[in-house]
This record gives structure tokens, sequence and C-alpha cells, in this order.
């Protein structure tokens, strides 16, 4: 989609979600992503990080409210149409699929008739997996066949990305590595991306942060904004001290359970 694009991209208006036979997750959800945002997405295991994303990716239909994918309603796309405007990558992935590491990325361009403009081999040098291209995906450690579906996700060349914990078992370079490649997206393509997150830390590299508990919104907006000790221990039930470093960064320190 074009970076010059004003509206919101996503929309979630009042939206209410329970599993079959358990308690509401997600109550009266309301948030708006626009074009080109980069968002942080924060909370407690079982918050409901997740299903918000699987929600945003139209995977689950909500008991209530209304979703808006490019001002048009979620679940009227087909799903082949639905896959050009947004990617969604899950937090566990299947990892014994009999392909390699091309065939794997390969898959993100199903949606196209004509090719979008990113190939395999830049999406693969793009997460530092053109020397793994021929590799069978089992071969690969744990963080490599998270950069190889990542890789399929940016091929599928969508204007949102959500990314349900991607930063999971990747060293600490290609964790920076996936950022710095996101914030270029976000800058030269207006993508919009949002990635649940379990460190803290990380989040304050985010212009803004949505902070979730019990499936409502506590706070969203820049990091400094939201992520004070306060609000993080609403959040996760822990005395969190928020610091400023000598040259204006901002970290957190842990400190004992409520």
């Amino acid at each position: 989609m074009s970076s010059k694009y004003d509206f919101p991209i996503l929309e979630l208006e009042n939206v209410t979600f329970a599993y079959s036979g358990r308690e509401t997750i997600i109550n009266n959800l309301t948030l708006s992503v626009g074009n080109g945002e980069f968002i942080g997405l924060l909370g407690a295991n079982g918050s409901g990080k997740s299903t918000i994303l699987k929600l945003a990716s139209g995977i689950l239909q909500q008991r209530s409210g209304r979703i808006d994918l490019w001002e048009k309603e979620m679940q009227s796309y087909r799903n082949k149409d639905r896959a050009k405007l947004l990617s969604y990558l899950p937090q566990l992935l299947d990892i014994n699929v009999p392909f390699t590491v091309r065939e794997l990325v390969g898959m993100g361009l199903y949606p196209y008739d004509i090719l979008p403009h990113l190939t395999v081999d830049e999406a693969l040098d793009a997460v530092g997996l053109a020397d793994k291209a021929e590799s069978p995906l089992t071969d690969l450690s744990g963080g490599e066949r998270r950069r190889a579906f990542i890789a399929m996700t940016l091929l599928q060349g969508a204007g949102l990305l959500l990314l349900d914990e991607p930063l999971a078992n990747l060293d600490i370079k290609y964790q920076m590595e996936l950022l710095k490649l996101l914030g270029e997206l976000k800058e030269k393509k207006g993508i919009a991306s949002i990635m649940a997150l379990h460190d803290i830390n990380i989040a304050f590299q985010f212009e803004k942060v949505m902070l979730i508990k019990e499936g409502t919104i506590l706070g969203m907006g820049t990091p400094d904004a939201v992520l004070t000790g306060e609000m993080l221990k609403e959040a996760f039930g822990v005395s969190i001290e928020v610091k400023r470093a000598d040259d204006g960064s901002t970290y957190i320190n842990y400190g004992s359970v409520l």
C-alpha cells in the first residue's frame, strides 16, 4: 500500500472475544493503526497478546465489535486478497516441514500472480540466510528457522506485519538487524508493524507501545509515556524501576515480586 495513505489501515472497535467454553479474553478492545506505524505490544503471559494479533489477522473472528482492514470489514476479504494486505507470523512455528529454506521463503509469494519487488534471494539476504538457502529447514538452529519464517513473511510484501514474538530464540545481532529492517520498511515503503514482545527494554526502541492486561489496553503511546514504573507494575505484578542513562536512553531495573 502507498505510504501516502492517510486513513487507519487497521481498526478494532469494541472488539470482544472468548474461546469456546471459556471466559472472555478480549473485552471491548478499541485501537487504530496508521500507515507506517511501528508498535510494540507488551503484556504478561496470558494477557491476550497472541489473541489480539490473531483477531487483527483475521484468523480468529470476534464475538462482537468490528474489525476493518483498509476501511473494509476484515471477514469480507478472500484469504488470498487479505494475504496481500497483511502478513502474520505466529509465535509457534511448524518446523517439521520437508522444505529447503529457499522453498519455505518462496511460499511468501503465493498470493501473487505478478511478483512483488522483493525477491527470494533479497529476503534471504535480509535475514542473513543467503548461505543456507538450499539447506533443509530441519537442519537449521531454532534461531535460523525463525529467521527463515521472517524472510517468508517479508517476501509476502504486505503493508501490515503482525509478528508474535519474532525475536524469540534470536541472537542479539539478529534481533537488532530485524528491528533495523522493519524500521527501513517503515521509512521506505510505509509498512506498519505490530510486534508482540517479552523484553521491556527492547520496547523502548519503538515509536509507540501498547501495554495490555487481561485483554484490555492499559496504555498506548510513546514508550516514555506508557512504560512507567506504575504502569509496568500493574501489567506485570512486579516492581520495576525505569532509569535513564547518561546518553539519554531509557532502561528498566527489576525489583521485588509482589
